[in-house]
């Protein structure tokens, strides 16, 4: 009977420290996840600030380059 008590708790303790492995291996899983999403999502939204950041500069440009010939054509008209 000893040795059965003995055997029993021992299989049932290694059984209950598997479940705490997979669960917390399942948590870590599930966040590291979470973790990459927001990574994925965060170079997304970098790409398009990049993007209208570069189409701002664009459009500087070109509403620079309106205003010299304005001024240009200011000039000419006085």
């Amino acid at each position: 009977l000893t040795l059965f008590t003995i055997i029993f708790v021992s299989v049932g303790w290694q059984g209950f420290k598997s479940w705490q492995i997979k669960t917390a291996t399942k948590a870590e899983l599930s966040r590291d996840e979470r973790y990459r999403k927001l990574a994925e999502e965060a170079i997304a939204v970098q790409q398009k600030i990049a993007e209208d950041q570069q189409r701002i500069v664009n459009d500087l440009s070109e509403m620079k380059e309106r205003i010299k010939a304005m001024e240009k054509l200011l000039r000419e008209v006085d």
